[in-house]
């Protein structure tokens, strides 16, 4: 257990030496809205520790400065609520970043495979998960709770090492990209007040008043970030909902309001809330959102035409041994089924192995069929000049 600044930087010294390294944090934000940190576990191929965040006067200057080191991999396990972590604390996404659970959905292992299944797959071992509920903010920590937390680092290393041998033998390392493009991203961490609306589901129609349930959570996300409070201990999102719906001018029209919580009229927060209201009807129809209307719902037809590209999609995935979220998502069938060809899958490597099966299926030079022989549904490919081709699997 590292409890000093001068233990940190000799072990940041000698992994700033290594090939790659192994982190995970535990951490809470039960009632923040930021992660509380509470441990951090560290690996190279000789050596694990782990860091006491919470130890005091320990300066994690040392370990951020290594997440730094371009010569130095940092592998994860789904990534993104640790790398929330280390940009808080530095304002810099770690890199190098190789995030083992995407590389399981390229190489076959099934989607959002958690670690313990990927370790038991991989290395055969079946891990102790019994203090999974532990509270990694009570000090101190007994040599159990700490050797448990060292797993989530020490067998970490060997599945990075099968799969980066897997990803090197099929040539998939690319297709990793596109993901860890989306983690490298500050943008993914950094939360913009002005845009969380678009993340919550609303029964609106009229642009008005999305606009100002745009503002209302702009308002809220704010304030969270300020008192660094869980969302929900500002307001729910059904309170936002019910304040834009019927936009209350004074403290008697909130007061008829059911979704409020108890004495939020005679709070502070109350007038902040109608000043935030008022201040969006005046807004002119120019500063109203433009992007807040969802997509129709899918005809008849079109709902047909997703269930195909979701065979076609599900054949390819199996055949390729990839998950199938990997290639495309549910949203994207469902813009192809419109006609919208503007989607993921439809560019770079996602194109070679989906996209142009998609545009083959449009064109009516792709239909399914039953080969008898391999006893299982494979793809049909019609020749241009209306002549079969043979059974084929997905290539």
């Amino acid at each position: 257990m590292i409890t000093t600044t001068c233990e940190l930087a000799d072990v940041c010294r000698r992994f700033a030496t290594e090939p790659f390294i192994t982190l995970d944090t535990e951490f809470i934000r039960e009632a923040t809205y930021y992660p509380e940190l509470c441990l951090i576990q560290m690996a190279s191929p000789k050596e694990a520790v782990c860091v006491d965040p919470m130890a005091p006067g320990l300066d994690l200057v040392p370990l951020l400065a290594l997440l730094q080191n371009p010569r130095v991999v940092k592998v994860f396990h789904a990534a993104r609520q640790d790398i929330e972590i280390f940009y808080r604390l530095s304002g810099q996404v770690p890199t190098p970043l190789f995030d083992t659970q995407i590389a399981a959905m390229v190489c076959g292992y099934g989607e959002n495979v958690g670690y313990q299944q990927l370790v038991q797959d991989m290395t055969g071992v079946s891990l102790d998960k019994s203090m999974r509920v532990t509270d990694w903010s009570r000090r101190p920590l007994n040599e159990q709770q700490v050797a448990y937390a060292l797993c989530d680092v020490t067998y970490l290393r060997d599945v990075y090492v099968k799969l980066s041998a897997e990803l090197a033998a099929s040539g998939r390392a690319g297709w990793l990209d596109e993901e860890i493009a989306v983690q490298n991203n500050p943008e993914t961490y950094d939360v913009n007040n002005e845009t969380v609306w678009q993340k919550i589901k609303t029964p609106f129609k009229k642009p008005e008043q999305v606009h100002v349930f745009a503002r209302l959570c702009a308002w809220r996300e704010a304030t969270a970030k300020q008192k660094n409070k869980p969302r929900r201990y500002i307001m729910k999102d059904e309170a936002l909902i019910e304040l834009a719906a019927v936009c209350p001018k004074t403290p008697v029209d909130l007061e008829k309001l059911r979704g409020l919580p108890g004495g939020f009229v005679k709070g502070r927060l109350a007038d902040e809330v109608l000043a935030v209201i008022a201040a969006a009807r005046q807004d002119p129809p120019a500063a109203y959102p433009t992007n807040w209307r969802l997509p129709k719902p899918l005809t008849a037809t079109q709902r047909v035409m997703a269930d195909l590209l979701r065979l076609l999609l599900n054949m390819v995935s199996e055949e390729l041994g990839v998950a199938p979220r990997i290639i495309a998502t549910s949203d994207e069938l469902s813009a192809l089924a419109r006609g919208d060809n503007n989607v993921p899958c439809m560019r770079g490597w996602r194109r070679d192995v989906f996209g142009e099966k998609v545009f083959l299926f449009k064109q009516g030079q792709l239909v399914f069929a039953y080969d008898p022989r391999k006893k299982r549904p494979v793809i049909q490919v019609i020749g241009r000049h209306g002549k079969d081709g043979k059974l084929s699997d997905p290539k």
